[in-house]
C-alpha cells in the first residue's frame, strides 16, 4: 500500500505576522490535506484559519503531540500517513522540526519510508542569523543554557571562548520569563569587545534586532522579559 506524505508546516513566529509568514503553496497545501500531528492544537487550529483553511475545523482530524503525550506509542499519529492519507506536522511556533518536539515524528516517518516534505516558512534561528551580521557560514545553536546561574555563567565563558577560537556564530536562547537575566549574566561575564545580537519577537509588531559589542550594551537597558528570543555572540 502507497504511504501517505508528511508536509512540514511552519508557523508564524509573532502575533498578527500571518503575511509575513504564509507562502501560495502552503495554503494549497493545508487544503488538500484534513489530518494533522500538531504541538499546540489550539495555535495550530488558529494558524490554519489564518492561513486561509476552506475546510470546516469540524472536518479536521488532529493529533496533539503535547508535551503531556510524548511518551506515548508512536502508532496512533501514523495511522493516516500508513494508509496512503498525507497529514501536516505543525509546531507551536517556527518550523517544526527545528528547536522543537515535532523532530521524534519526522525521525519516524524516515524509520517507516515516509516521504517527508518540508514548506517555507519563518524560522526564528535563521532569521537571527542572517540579521546579526555574523559568521553565516560556521555557526552552532546550543539551544537553553543552564538553570543554574554558576552553570549559565561558565557555559556563557565557553561559548565566548568558542566564538573567537573558531570565528563562529554561537547561538542560543531562553525560557522568555527568564531572558532579562541571561542578557545580564552574558553583559557581565563576556569581554568588552565581544559582539553580541539580540533579536527578540522577530516578525513581531515590536520586532528588535540589534548587534554592538557588550561595551555598548553595558551602556544601555532593554527589557527582554516574555518576548522570545535569540541571542548570537561573536568575536
Amino acid at each position: 500500500m502507497k504511504k501517505g506524505v508528511l508536509f512540514l508546516i511552519p508557523v508564524p513566529l509573532a502575533e498578527n505576522a500571518s503575511a509575513k509568514s504564509f507562502t501560495p503553496y502552503l495554503i494549497d497545501t493545508i487544503n488538500a490535506i484534513d489530518t494533522y500531528i500538531v504541538e499546540n492544537e489550539k495555535t495550530a487550529r488558529k494558524s490554519l484559519k489564518e492561513a486561509g483553511l476552506k475546510i470546516p475545523q469540524s472536518d479536521l482530524t488532529i493529533h496533539d503531540y503535547g508535551k503531556h503525550k510524548r511518551n506515548d506509542s508512536m502508532v496512533p499519529y501514523f495511522k493516516e500517513l500508513m494508509t496512503g492519507k498525507d497529514v501536516g506536522l505543525m509546531s507551536e511556533a517556527g518550523c517544526p522540526g527545528v528547536a522543537d518536539p515535532g523532530a521524534e515524528i519526522v525521525s519516524e516517518a524516515h524509520k517507516r519510508g515516509i516521504k517527508v516534505v518540508p514548506l517555507v516558512g519563518p524560522n526564528s534561528l535563521l532569521l537571527a542569523l542572517m540579521s546579526s551580521g555574523f559568521n553565516g557560514q560556521s555557526f552552532t545553536f546550543h539551544g537553553y543554557l543552564p538553570i543554574d546561574k554558576v552553570e549559565r555563567v561558565k557555559k556563557i565563558k565557553e561559548l565566548e571562548q568558542l566564538a573567537e577560537k573558531n570565528k563562529q556564530t554561537q547561538m542560543f536562547i531562553e525560557t522568555p520569563f527568564r531572558n532579562n537575566h541571561l542578557y545580564e549574566d552574558i553583559i557581565k561575564n563576556t569581554a568588552a569587545q565581544t559582539l553580541l545580537c539580540v533579536a527578540s519577537n522577530i516578525t513581531g509588531e515590536d520586532e528588535y534586532i540589534r548587534t554592538q559589542s557588550v561595551g555598548q550594551w553595558r551602556q544601555e537597558k532593554i527589557d527582554l522579559h516574555k518576548k522570545p528570543t535569540i541571542f548570537l555572540i561573536y568575536r
